[in-house]
C-alpha cells in the first residue's frame, strides 16, 4: 500500500509539472496542501448510529483549470473516517452457534483517497472568490481497527479488523467554500464538504454498513 501511495503522489506531481508548461489556453494547474478535520458517523442498515467521532485528512490538492470559472479538482489524501454504532451479530466477535448479541462498536478506519470532482467558481473580486464542488470520492482502505463491547464486556480493544472491511469505498462529494489570495499565486482555501458513502464497507454479507463524514476544509494553493 505504501508503494501505491508513492506512485500516486509522483503521478500527481509529474502531471502538475507538465500542466504548468501547457499553453495559456489551458488556464493552468494549481497544486497545494490540505489539512482537514473530519466529523464521521456510521450508518448500519441493521442497527443504529451512536454519534459522531473526530478524524483527520491531510495531503495534496490540485485544480486543473479548464475554463476561467471551472476546474477539475482532485486530491491525494490520507483520510480517517471514524464513527460509533450498535449492531447485531458482528464478526469476528460473534459465534454463529450462540444466541444473537448486540455490540457497541467504534470504527477507526483510514483510507488513501483520490476524489474526482468539478469545482464551479465565481468571478474573483478583491482577491476572493466562492466555489461549489461535487463529484465522486474513491478510497482504498489502508487501516481498520475497532473497539467492541457487548453486555458490558470489552471483546475488542483497538482490534485490527482489515479482513472484515472492504478494500474500496465510494462516496458522493458535495461542498462549497471560498478562496482568498495572500500574495502572488498563493491563496488560502476554506470550506465545508459532505462525503456521503454509498458502498457497503464491511465484508460480512449479512450486514450493510455505510460511513459518512463532514470535512472542514483548509488548504493552501501555491
Amino acid at each position: 500500500m505504501k508503494k501505491i501511495s508513492t506512485i500516486l503522489i509522483l503521478s500527481v506531481l509529474s502531471f502538475g509539472a507538465r500542466a504548468q508548461n501547457l499553453p495559456l489556453t489551458s488556464y493552468g494547474f494549481r497544486l497545494g496542501l490540505t489539512a482537514t478535520p473530519t466529523l464521521g458517523w456510521i450508518k448500519p442498515e441493521q442497527g443504529k448510529t451512536d454519534g459522531i467521532a473526530l478524524g483527520f485528512s491531510y495531503g495534496l490538492i490540485g485544480d486543473f483549470n479548464f475554463a476561467p470559472n471551472y476546474s477539475f479538482s482532485t486530491a491525494l489524501t490520507i483520510t480517517s473516517i471514524n464513527g460509533k454504532s450498535t449492531e447485531a451479530n458482528v464478526l469476528p466477535y460473534y459465534a454463529p452457534s450462540s444466541a444473537p448479541k448486540a455490540y457497541d462498536l467504534k470504527y477507526k478506519l483510514q483510507y488513501v483517497d483520490l476524489p474526482l470532482t468539478i469545482k464551479l467558481k465565481t468571478v474573483k473580486t478583491e482577491g476572493r472568490r466562492w466555489y461549489g464542488q461535487f463529484g465522486l470520492s474513491n478510497s482504498i482502505n489502508i487501516s481498520a481497527k475497532q473497539d467492541a463491547v457487548t453486555g458490558g464486556t470489552v471483546v475488542g480493544d483497538n482490534l485490527k479488523v482489515s479482513d472484515h472491511i472492504k478494500l474500496y469505498r465510494a462516496g458522493l462529494i458535495i461542498g462549497g467554500g471560498g478562496e482568498f489570495d495572500i500574495s502572488g499565486n498563493t491563496s488560502i482555501v476554506a470550506g465545508l464538504t459532505f462525503n456521503n458513502g454509498f458502498t457497503n464497507i464491511v465484508t460480512d454479507k449479512a450486514r450493510d454498513v455505510r460511513n459518512h463524514y463532514l470535512a472542514l476544509n483548509f488548504g493552501i494553493f501555491f
